[in-house]
């Protein structure tokens, strides 16, 4: 992943890499490396808006977060199209989302900017697009900026010609020039020159520009190609996360340093394909440091819970504070992983702790789950600018003041202030580095970080090893309190089906890891909050979002936004998790019908796999596949798996088949850089080992049946999927599997069958003898 390169464009050359991806490397990079100097903050709201443009219309937080620019803001949509066109104008596209840090600084700095917002209502029809809910559109452009900056991120700063091909692009910029940077203004009226002088070559150019992206971004099967072997694939992926890891802290960078639960479940894949070797014993030493080191740091908010999006050092010490729903999800799921594989209580404590953030935080009252909570927010309720972490951060002063009782039992004049700053690593003067915090924000303050182990905290303080959990407890308490009296952060309160997939999947399998009919029963009300608010029945189709509305009400747009293929990928694989937890059959009915709703919209007959966005949509000059599991998966990925579970439960083999297209169609970057697809990889090595059905036959409320599932989901293991047949040959799974009326319960008792291609093992009747079936 390469570092910040200039933007190549014919008409400038500029670009600033900002808050994405691990393609780049500080808060906010320019091209010449220096850190950006952001001017102003954040002000307080005006009590009476000056200005109002068409974006109140809309549902979107982001959006609405621009509706008092004095910037004359379209949606995405035809009428911005046809001012364009009607006008001859070029178009200024800007995409973020609301809790993005520098979307809040470019909109202080230039979008609320009276001169520069009559500069781009002059020259420019003005688009403004929230990524998340339009991902099909971002990703266009972000193509386009990526392919020719060699970075990208939001906002996301794009000028398209009237007919929407993009010819310039990049993402931060400041409002006006500096020794190192070209201005916003003065990219403004560049561009807007060039339009007038240089028409024809920037049509040219833009078309160039379409063409050479097409043929970039196509991801199709080669001839009579066939699925990769999956022993090769699985060796380079381990071997490539192994030369990137961080044998001091873990994680796969040195910083900034992402979670990517998509390595970590990589890894847990190998190890329990390989339990015996060396390999595997260094895949799930890499995996369960990670976890161990980011739950220690300071990305873990140890005071209110969940996990932040990044952190922009080596140590998982500074992180950037938003939080972010499809984060939470995928690290419960990960974490419950963990336990299951190590049976260590620490990693069951923080699926608990995310969970519980989850449901505080980010839960609505209808059922579904909030996108994301931001980075910035004021310090006090007096305070005019918003700082970064400012809800998260403390002093030495503060923990002090809130922490003053002496500890019984402990060295003469011990507080609990003193056992708390030390264990966290609070300092007098703040213990951030001025490195990562270009404007001094964070000066003072500290970001807790669990610095030593219970033992070596209670020995400095001559205390017994016992007591130091309860002390730490009681002073975390006491932060909660005091952090609540602090204003809180913007909260995006926008619903999203993939998001909420993920977030459904991390309740359910954390509810089989922890044996927790609480969490099970949560996934469950958050799947039927799907169900009545972003499913079309007429239609069999998903919606991609909809919105809490006033006094709760759950809203939807005016035209809502169709599901994208990744809205189906994660629902699908969350109602596959649901049922496995819950074993009701409606949530598997409902998972093969949207699979056969995403093959009819979205998979490619000629090139294979699956397209991020359905055909017809006149807008989107690229029809794309995503090629890169980053934060969250990439949908084709998780197809894979979803596909293979499919067929287990429907006996379709077309499915099987169109699981090994899909490989087929990525066989050379699986084979050449399966680090970029490292849950694409996972995928291999399931098509290859064939999932094993564990059928148990038994009564849903027997003893012994509960027994038997216990053991199931207490094991780890990639290639099972698990079905109940509880005798009733009317319900929906023997139905599609006649096979199951063949197997019956042995002596009467629960009795379980391990299946595969239609045939099963012999019976067996007790737990012990289905653990050696699963864990050979």
């Amino acid at each position: 992943f390469g570092g910040a390169r200039a933007l190549q464009c014919p008409a400038v050359t500029w670009g600033a890499l900002c808050n994405g991806e691990p393609f780049w490397r500080h808060r906010c990079v320019f091209l010449t490396g220096s850190m950006t100097m952001a001017t102003g903050g954040m002000s307080s709201p005006p009590s009476v808006p000056r200005h109002t443009n068409r974006l109140i219309n809309e549902k979107s937080p982001y959006l609405l977060q621009h509706a008092h620019n004095p910037v004359d803001w379209y949606p995405w949509g035809q009428e911005a199209f046809d001012k364009a066109k009607n006008e001859n104008k070029l178009i200024f596209l800007s995409v973020g989302y609301s809790t993005c840090h520098w979307c809040h600084v470019m909109e202080e700095e230039s979008f609320k900017n009276k001169e520069i917002g009559e500069i781009m209502n002059k020259n420019f029809v003005c688009i403004k697009v929230d990524r998340e809910e339009r991902p099909d559109v971002d990703k266009v452009y972000m193509t386009f900026v990526q392919a020719t900056s060699g970075g990208g991120g939001w906002p996301m700063s794009v000028w398209l010609t009237p007919d929407l091909k993009p010819f310039a692009g990049g993402t931060y910029f400041p409002p006006e020039d500096g020794v190192h940077r070209v201005g916003f203004r003065t990219v403004l009226l560049r561009i807007a020159e060039q339009w007038k002088e240089n028409k024809d070559a920037l049509l040219q150019n833009s078309q160039k520009i379409l063409e050479a992206l097409l043929h970039v971004s196509e991801i199709r099967v080669q001839g009579q190609e066939s699925p990769p072997p999956s022993k090769e694939v699985m060796a380079t992926c381990l071997q490539q996360l192994s030369n990137s890891y961080d044998e001091d802290y873990g994680g796969f960078s040195k910083s900034p340093k992402f979670p990517t639960p998509v390595n970590l479940n990589f890894l847990f894949t190998y190890w329990a394909l390989h339990r015996t070797t060396p390999e595997g014993a260094r895949a799930l030493q890499m995996a369960l440091h990670t976890l161990k080191m980011m739950a220690h740091g300071g990305i873990h908010d140890h005071i209110c819970q969940g996990f932040h999006r990044y952190s922009t050092d080596q140590h998982w010490h500074v992180p950037h504070f938003e939080k972010m729903l499809y984060d939470q999800g995928q690290l419960a799921a990960t974490y419950s992983r963990a336990f299951q594989i190590s049976g260590d209580e620490f990693f069951a404590n923080v699926v608990q702790d995310i969970l519980l953030y989850v449901s505080r935080d980010l839960s609505d009252q209808a059922g579904g789950f909030y996108s994301a909570e931001d980075a910035d927010s004021y310090p006090t309720t007096a305070s005019e600018e918003k700082r970064e972490g400012a809800f998260c951060v403390w002093t030495a002063e503060e923990i002090r003041a809130l922490l003053p009782d002496p500890v019984e039992g402990a060295t003469e004049g011990t507080t609990l202030g003193d056992v708390f700053m030390h264990h966290y690593g609070v300092k007098e003067t703040g213990n951030v580095s001025p490195m990562q915090d270009p404007h001094q924000e964070l000066k003072g303050k500290n970001v807790l970080i669990v610095r030593y182990s219970p033992e070596l905290t209670a020995a400095k303080f001559g205390l017994e090893a016992g007591r130091l959990g309860a002390l730490l407890r009681e002073g975390r308490r006491r932060l909660s309190a005091a952090r609540a009296q602090r204003p809180r952060p913007h909260l995006d309160t926008k619903m999203l089906a993939a998001w909420n997939g993920l977030m459904i999947s991390g309740f359910a399998q954390a509810g089989v890891a922890l044996a927790e009919q609480e969490y099970v029963s949560r996934a469950a009300r958050a799947a039927a909050f799907l169900r009545r608010h972003l499913f079309d029945p007429a239609s069999g189709r998903l919606l991609r979002s909809c919105y809490r509305g006033e006094e709760n009400t759950v809203e939807q747009s005016a035209v809502p936004i169709q599901g994208f293929l990744e809205d189906y990928v994660f629902v699908i694989q969350a109602l596959f998790d649901l049922y496995e937890a819950s074993l009701e059959q409606s949530w598997l009915e409902w998972a093969l019908q949207l699979q056969h709703m995403q093959d009819k919209l979205f998979w490619d007959p000629k090139g294979f796999a699956y397209f991020s966005s359905e055909a017809g949509d006149p807008s989107l000059l690229l029809r794309l596949k995503n090629d890169q599991d980053g934060a969250e998966p990439a949908a084709n990925s998780v197809t894979v798996t979803n596909l293979l579970r499919a067929a287990c439960y429907s006996g379709h083999k077309e499915w099987v088949e169109k699981a090994g297209q899909i490989l087929a169609a990525f066989s050379e970057r699986l084979q050449k850089i399966p680090i970029a697809l490292p849950e694409m990889a996972r995928a291999t090595a399931v098509f290859h080992q064939t999932l094993k059905q564990v059928v148990i036959c038994g009564d849903p409320q027997g003893e012994d049946t509960k027994e038997m599932l216990r053991c199931v989901h207490s094991i780890f293991s990639p290639n099972k999927v698990l079905m109940l047949a509880d005798g009733d040959s009317s319900g929906f799974l023997y139905r599609q599997l006649p096979f199951l009326a063949s197997l019956e319960r042995k002596e009467g008792k629960a009795t379980a069958y391990l299946c595969s291609n239609f045939s099963c093992s012999l019976p067996v009747t007790s737990p012990q003898e289905l653990r050696g079936m699963l864990c050979p």
